[in-house]
Order: C-alpha cells, then sequence, then structure tokens
C-alpha cells in the first residue's frame, strides 16, 4: 500500500468515525444500540467510532436503516449539527403552552357552532364550568382522554384539534406526504424522482391550475399542431 493511498483511507476513516458518532448521538441512540443494529461487538462499533478500523459498506448501510438518516450524510463535509441552524430547533415548553392555549381555543370555537353554553356542556359532561373555562382558555392542561370525550360531546373530531401549522404540525405534514409519495406506483415514483422530468411535473402543475375551457383550449391548439 503506497503512501497516499495510506494517508487518504486514514483521513476518511477518521472522517467517518466522526460522521457516524454525529449521526447517533443526533437520533439519541447508545453505541450498544448501533452495535446490536449492524450485528457488531460494541467494542468493534467503539472501534468505529474512535478511528481505530473502519465499518464495511453494508454495516453502514444497516446504521443509517437504524438510525432513519440518508446515506449521503456519510458522504456529507459537515455533521447535522453544522448543517442545522439553531433557528430550526423550536422552544419545546413554548410550542407546548402555545398548543395548550389554540386547542383551548379550538375548543371553544367547536362548542359554539354547536350552540352550546359552557353550562350546558357542564351538564352533559358532569365537569364544572370553572374547569370547561380553564381548559378553553389554556389555563389548565387537557388529558387525550378528556379531549376525545369533549370532541364527542360537541359533535367535533379529535383531528380537528391536531397542529396543522406549528412546527409539529408541519413536520406532521411532511410525514404524511411521505407516506403518500410511498404509496404511489413504483413507476411513478422512479419518474418524479428522477431530475430530467421536473419541467413535466411542472408543466403538470401549471395545467392542473388551469380552467377546463383553457385546458380545452391547449388541446385543441395541440391538436392543430399534431395535424
Amino acid at each position: 500500500m503506497t503512501m497516499d493511498l495510506a494517508a487518504r483511507i486514514s483521513l476518511r476513516t477518521k472522517k467517518l468515525a466522526l460522521l457516524m458518532r454525529d449521526m447517533r448521538q443526533d437520533r439519541r441512540r447508545s453505541m450498544e444500540e448501533c452495535a446490536l443494529a449492524i450485528g457488531v461487538p460494541p467494542e468493534q462499533y467503539r472501534d468505529y467510532e474512535e478511528a481505530r478500523s473502519s465499518p464495511s459498506l453494508p454495516e453502514l448501510e444497516l446504521l443509517v436503516y437504524f438510525l432513519e438518516l440518508p446515506i449521503q450524510q456519510l458522504w456529507s463535509d459537515k455533521t447535522i449539527s453544522e448543517t442545522e441552524s439553531p433557528s430550526e430547533t423550536p422552544d419545546l415548553i413554548k410550542v407546548k403552552a402555545v398548543r395548550q392555549r389554540m386547542i383551548g381555543a379550538l375548543l371553544r370555537r367547536e362548542r359554539e357552532k354547536v350552540n352550546l353554553t359552557i353550562t350546558q356542556l357542564a351538564e352533559q359532561t358532569g365537569l364544572t364550568p370553572s374547569e370547561l373555562q380553564e381548559f378553553e382558555l389554556g389555563e389548565r392542561t387537557l388529558t387525550l382522554p378528556m379531549l376525545e370525550a369533549l370532541a364527542i360531546s360537541i359533535d367535533s373530531r379529535l383531528e380537528t384539534f391536531i397542529d396543522q401549522s406549528g412546527p409539529v404540525g408541519a413536520w406532521l405534514a411532511s410525514q404524511k406526504s411521505i407516506q403518500k409519495f410511498s404509496e404511489l406506483p413504483k413507476e411513478i415514483q422512479d419518474f418524479v424522482c428522477q431530475p430530467v422530468n421536473l419541467p413535466y411535473l411542472e408543466l403538470a402543475i401549471k395545467m392542473s391550475e388551469m380552467s377546463k375551457d383553457r385546458l380545452r383550449s391547449v388541446a385543441e391548439g395541440l391538436l392543430d399542431i399534431t395535424l
């Protein structure tokens, strides 16, 4: 092995160790958990993260699968902590307090939609008017079973109260989009994933926004060209 090749391998081993440790810590996993996931002893996994040896490609594939991260992160020049802006991490305690008030406001809106007073809802549920008022003002935490029971009492659904616009809501929406994409036929997934097909997708979006008359006009124009 030449010195040049040995130096490259040594540098890559150290970089890979840093990225592996960063990925594991980002996912809050222990070395033991990762070692079990890729089928190596914990001591061997520790050697990987301390750059004393390097994993194989199949082991790395199992690791990113276990950590639910893209394998491209292992070729990155930056750690996850370096690529993520601090502003992207919300204050979760503040988010919870805001969501509690929003849920209370939604509860009041849904109650008023069915023309129920707090007193009437209290009689239906066995709660006191003051308890209901505290829920609606976000001053008192609503457990999930209590929220479900109240939603049924005011002819509403639990889905009405799930976050739609906050950081958690944005994450839930992205997960839903990923799920929908995974349910598409494989040939459509392959088509969408090809960058060369982007103009066709953009055209499809524009056409979906057209009125029926406009679409008919475009179709007639294409027919004239092909005749």
